[in-house]
């Protein structure tokens, strides 16, 4: 470890890394001109305090220097948040679907920006908030990590990384202080691919290394900037109680280091999307590691879509700043969105920064509506009030050196952003005028929606769902188990661009027990049973979810399907042969899923996912399969999801005799998974379509 500034680059760290896991660390560095400047009293960083007279451990860290008022001095600290569909996505397991659609992908452009930019936004350190793969058994994944995060190495630029639920074998979720005698560290053996690609051995190369837990999974560096030392404690999932007790060594081997501590879960967020909401595993290292360690300011996690933030006061009566980032859910899998975190020690600031150094280099032919350089939404772009001379008090004496730039980081990045880069202007939005307000497509096979009539009633079992090409008609089924009339209405409530009269709700569903949920089906005479999607469709329709929706009681509820066991296919090989055909879903994470067997090859099912959706709230859904490319592209808003697939045309159809039906899914012979939300009009049409052919365009634009 240099103990020079860390953004200075005259050592550089060497690329590559063994082919085997290494728990051994190495010792901490220090070379001659470090000890030449701590003889002449500058700053000794990382140094231990063993290594110093016991009179001078209360004032070796920091060296006093005059504030210099009239700049600012600052760094920025970079923050690579769950990289998983990047590294998925770029592979050619998965059709290199960045590449295809940009010349290009997220995570090496991310690296690549901290590397050019490193000096110039006085950039120390980076931190890796884990889900570095989103598959741990698919070499090609780690591959596009190694390659994104040498970018980094090549170029000297220290960082810490750690483990995400998808970067183990085994990823068992933590309840309790019981379930800590399963799924940690303690429990892995030393055949992780993590350990192969990320070993010991690579991260001892860098500068900043102190060294990792004898398990191989947990790191802690120490970077210096504008005269001040942090520790950084990165813990990989799980972490052992073994492990936490190496935390706390580590935390009272360096006495006065304040420490961020980087884990991959801590701290989650609500339904809202906006507000902080703990968990268990976060209450229990808040326990068992943070309220007690003074020195711990900062936290921050990853794993929860989204971003919050939580300030909790410690044991000592001082702030700890916990912090939630992941954009993986996001548009294009995150759209190659990191932050920065600009310490400003002459303001008593941290500011927040969430931006895309990738949407920037996109061509500008592909940019849409929904790739933004730049978040300015309050949970995204914020700043915390924080004295440093008062936080720090109690374990060390702080004081800064000057500035280098002298004027804010984060101004000049987003100004640098902008420099060559115009967002796209949201569409025009143009509302339904009438009812019959919408594209007209010959080629359309059903069009179910509520008729006017209708709006406010209760839907008896029996009432009909009108079909506008008059031949298929749905109808709600008998009532079974627990459910009433009333957990079916029509209701006028529906999506902005839906030219319909409204949507029909269903309500009290559960999973819980023997179960309640409803839905509407196609009667025994209805053509569309017997029509086959052999080779090309689009299917679209609205929903909103209800804002009562739990995973534990609600997850995988399900749109819109077509029933039979899918097993009963000719040469199906693939999983769970109990579900149906058609797959459109609501995952437990709140993807949607569209899931088919394609009528072209019946073999294996196929699967396009959404990023979360949020509770009650409108969307248009739209899956178009086209045989032009071999495509079935799912567009939520009229955004294109990373996920999609390449492969099999059309949908497979179990038996002439199977009906479709709205509301509810199939599993082995039976109904089940009922939706609870609202479901707008639906409509299947036997060709792909483009957009100014969906129902969210008007008439006269199709």
């Amino acid at each position: 470890m240099s103990f020079e500034d860390d953004t200075s680059n005259d050592k550089q760290a060497t690329g590559g890394h063994s082919s085997q896991p290494s728990t051994g660390a190495e010792p901490t560095r220090v070379d001659r001109r470090t000890l030449l400047r701590n003889a002449m009293g500058a700053s000794a960083l990382g140094l231990g305090a063993s290594m110093l007279p016991r009179e001078a451990h209360a004032h070796w860290h920091w060296r006093m220097h005059h504030h210099h008022h009239h700049v600012t001095t600052s760094f920025a600290l970079a923050v690579l948040p769950d990289t998983q569909f990047y590294s998925r996505y770029a592979t050619s397991e998965e059709g290199q679907a960045y590449q295809r659609q940009y010349g290009s992908t997220p995570y090496p452009a991310q690296t690549q920006f901290i590397v050019d930019n490193a000096a110039k936004y006085h950039i120390p350190f980076t931190i890796h908030l884990g889900d570095v793969v989103d598959q741990s058994k698919h070499p090609q994944q780690w591959a596009v990590a190694d390659a994104a995060m040498k970018v980094l190495e090549n170029a000297g630029r220290p960082y810490s990384v750690l483990a995400g639920n998808h970067d183990v074998l085994s990823a068992l979720e933590f309840e309790s202080a019981a379930s800590q005698s399963s799924g940690t560290d303690a429990q892995r053996g030393s055949s992780e691919p993590y350990l192969t690609w990320f070993p010991t051995s690579r991260a001892a190369k860098q500068r900043t290394f102190l060294e990792r837990h004898p398990s191989g999974w947990h790191e802690a560096h120490v970077f210096h900037a504008c005269g001040v030392s942090f520790m950084v404690l990165s813990l990989s999932w799980r972490a052992s109680d073994d492990a936490i007790a190496w935390a706390h060594s580590m935390i009272a081997r360096y006495p006065m280091l304040p420490v961020i501590l980087a884990n991959h879960q801590l701290l989650n967020i609500a339904n809202d999307g906006v507000s902080p909401l703990e968990v268990a595993y976060g209450q229990y290292l808040w326990d068992k590691l943070i309220r007690h360690n003074d020195q711990i300011f900062m936290t921050l996690n990853g794993h929860y879509h989204g971003g919050a933030l939580l300030t909790k006061i410690n044991d000592f009566h001082n702030p700890v700043h916990e912090m939630v980032v992941d954009y993986q859910m996001a548009y294009q899998g995150g759209n190659g969105l990191m932050r920065l975190y600009e310490f400003d020690f002459t303001r008593n600031k941290i500011d927040v920064a969430s931006f895309s150094p990738w949407v920037v280099e996109k061509p500008k032919d592909s940019l849409k509506q929904f790739d933004r350089a730049w978040l300015t939404e309050p949970n995204h772009e914020f700043s915390i009030d924080i004295d440093f001379q008062r936080r720090f008090s109690r374990f060390t004496h702080f004081c800064h050196l000057p500035a280098f730039a002298g004027t804010p980081i984060l101004p000049r990045v987003k100004q640098d952003l902008y420099a060559n880069y115009t967002e796209q202007p949201e569409p025009v939005v143009v509302p339904p005028t009438s009812e019959q307000d919408y594209p007209l497509i010959a080629e359309t096979v059903a069009h179910w929606r509520i008729t006017s009539s209708a709006i406010g009633k209760a839907v008896a079992a029996g009432t009909a769902l009108a079909d506008l090409t008059a031949a298929n008609p749905m109808q709600r089924a008998a009532l079974a188990g627990a459910a009433q009339v009333a957990d079916v209405a029509f209701t006028a409530d529906k999506h902005r661009l839906s030219s319909a009269p409204g949507s029909v709700q269903f309500l009290n569903t559960t999973h819980q027990g023997p179960g309640r949920f409803s839905w509407l089906t196609t009667p025994a005479n209805a053509p569309i049973k017997a029509a086959t999607v052999a080779n090309r469709y689009t299917i679209e329709t609205f929903i909103k979810i209800d804002p009562n929706w739990k995973a534990a009681d609600h997850a995988w509820c399900n749109i819109l399907t077509r029933f039979g066991n899918r097993g009963w296919l000719p040469g199906y090989a693939g999983g769970d042969p109990e579900s149906p055909p058609i797959l459109f879903a609501i995952s437990n994470l709140r993807e949607v899923q569209w899931e088919i067997v394609p009528s072209s090859s019946t073999k294996q099912p196929q699967t396009d996912w959404s990023g979360e959706i949020m509770l009650n709230t409108w969307y248009h859904l739209a899956i178009v399969n086209d045989p032009k490319d071999n495509s079935t592209v799912l567009y939520i808003e009229g955004a294109p999801v990373v996920r999609s697939v390449i492969g099999g045309n059309g949908i497979a159809s179990v038996a002439a005799s199977q009906p479709w039906a709205l509301g509810c899914g199939w599993w082995d012979r039976a109904p089940s998974d009922g939706f609870l939300g609202s479901i707008g009009e639906v409509r299947v049409v036997s060709k792909p379509l483009a957009p100014n052919q969906w129902l969210t365009a008007r008439r006269a634009s199709a």
